[in-house]
């Protein structure tokens, strides 16, 4: 008997906790599957901190894993709309490698005899036109699909042999370069990054916007009768987002200059050498800011217009969106058209890291765009996805390249990992749907 009184509590005690945390999870209103992600994320880290000796949560680590995800996080957050309306793009990887064969030429072969190499206009004639290009090859594709009825899977698997031969046939395969020097700044670098005291000032300025969301939020709940959360709640998204940028800030803050970089910089700038040396920190990587400003104008298109509805509406089910009065073949058309131009802005980003364009520039991307919305949350099944949850899954994806890179991992033993993660992330949606309904 005594033995089966002191068993009994332990029953309601966990279920107590279970009531606490489902509390705290509905007053707070986080995404449980995006919390999941960041856990995951905080578990490869450690992992291959472990592993790597040290070597990966360094400053310099995560902030170069930082500039090489941001190419595949701006063409993830467009990946997102169409996994959503349950169509598929194979051809973002090729989009990016002819975009930016085409905007390589100009600034090398076209323009420097028309306005000269370093004009500064350079760079905004390249990029306009590259954007151009590729909306217009995401266009061409989305009305062979929208009005002649030919699958995506179809007309983008041809599009990714097309353009990535398209890409070939510009200049004959060869290497182009250089790139403009202001063009340059988008691939990051030691000159591509913003320095310490305008990135605090970037984190700041993001901490003062979400206090004015959380309050817009507020506002707008109490005009229209819904539900508020508690202010405890309120606090802790605010504090909890706050720490989180400011602590990305801190660590972009705390990767130095290297110290001939730093010579150069110091020379040019008229500063006298110290014996120690200057500790110059670069700050926020400007591609960084670029993919995050994709992302925030991504997720205003996808919450906060007719045309992100739609798409939604049309994920969900496509024939009520048709009797709904939803013009569903214009609405895909615009959708390819917005995933072609962030190729283009993908393929300048790729473009200027690199200070060149490569035939082979892009292979592969597309099956990293693909599961890094996949495993972001974004279900194949359409109706669901999230661009927040599109960017921490590139952010996963690059994290497991640069995390096998220092490991020394031959590059085939890369992609079964890949692989592996991507069937797994999969399962993982089938699994949580399955046990939604």
């Amino acid at each position: 008997m005594a033995d089966q009184s002191l068993a009994t509590p332990a029953p309601a005690a966990r279920a107590s906790n279970s009531s606490a945390v489902k509390r705290f999870f509905q007053a707070t209103e986080i995404d449980t599957r995006l919390l999941g992600m960041v856990i995951a994320l905080g578990i490869i880290w450690i992992g291959f901190d472990v592993l790597s000796n040290g070597l990966f949560l360094t400053s310099r680590n995560l902030w170069n894993l930082s500039v090489q995800a941001a190419s595949v996080s701006v063409m993830a957050t467009g990946m997102v709309l169409v996994i959503v309306t349950r169509n598929i793009d194979l051809s973002v990887g090729s989009i990016l490698g002819f975009v930016g064969m085409i905007m390589a030429v100009l600034q090398a072969r076209i323009l420097p005899p028309i306005i000269g190499f370093e004009h500064p206009l350079m760079w905004v004639i390249a990029l306009a036109a590259g954007i151009a290009v590729g909306t217009a090859i995401g266009a061409f594709q989305g009305a062979i699909i929208a009005f002649l009825g030919v699958p995506a899977f179809i007309v983008t698997l041809g599009g990714l042999l097309v353009w990535r031969g398209a890409a070939w046939m510009v200049t004959s395969g060869a290497t182009v370069a250089p790139m403009d020097t202001t063009y340059r700044l988008m691939g990051g670098g030691a000159d591509g990054s913003i320095g310490v005291t305008a990135s605090w000032i970037v984190g700041i300025v993001a901490c003062v916007l979400i206090v004015l969301s959380i309050l817009n939020t507020r506002k707008q709940r109490r005009r229209f009768g819904f539900p508020l959360r508690p202010l405890w709640a309120e606090y802790f998204l605010v504090a909890s987002g706050c720490a989180a940028i400011l602590g990305a800030v801190w660590v972009a803050n705390s990767y130095y200059m290297p110290v001939n970089l730093a010579k150069k910089y110091a020379a040019a700038h008229g500063i006298a050498w110290p014996d120690g040396g200057l500790q110059i920190g670069l700050g926020i990587a400007i591609p960084v800011l670029i993919a995050i400003g994709i992302a925030m104008f991504m997720a205003f298109i996808t919450n906060r217009t007719r045309f992100g509805r739609y798409v939604f509406a049309i994920g969900g089910n496509p024939e009520a969106a048709e009797l709904a009065g939803i013009k569903v073949k214009w609405v895909t058309v615009k959708m390819f058209a917005l995933m072609g131009a962030l190729c283009a802005i993908a393929a300048a980003i790729s473009t200027a890291r690199l200070n060149a364009a490569t035939n082979a520039q892009g292979t592969l991307d597309e099956l990293y765009t693909i599961a890094a919305a996949v495993i972001g949350g974004t279900s194949l099944a359409g109706g669901v996805g999230t661009i927040a949850g599109a960017m921490l899954g590139a952010v996963v994806m690059q994290s497991l390249n640069s995390g096998m890179v220092l490991l020394g991992l031959d590059t085939p033993l890369q992609s079964i990992v890949i692989g592996i993660v991507l069937v797994v992330a999969v399962w993982l949606d089938t699994v949580y749907r399955a046990r939604a309904k």
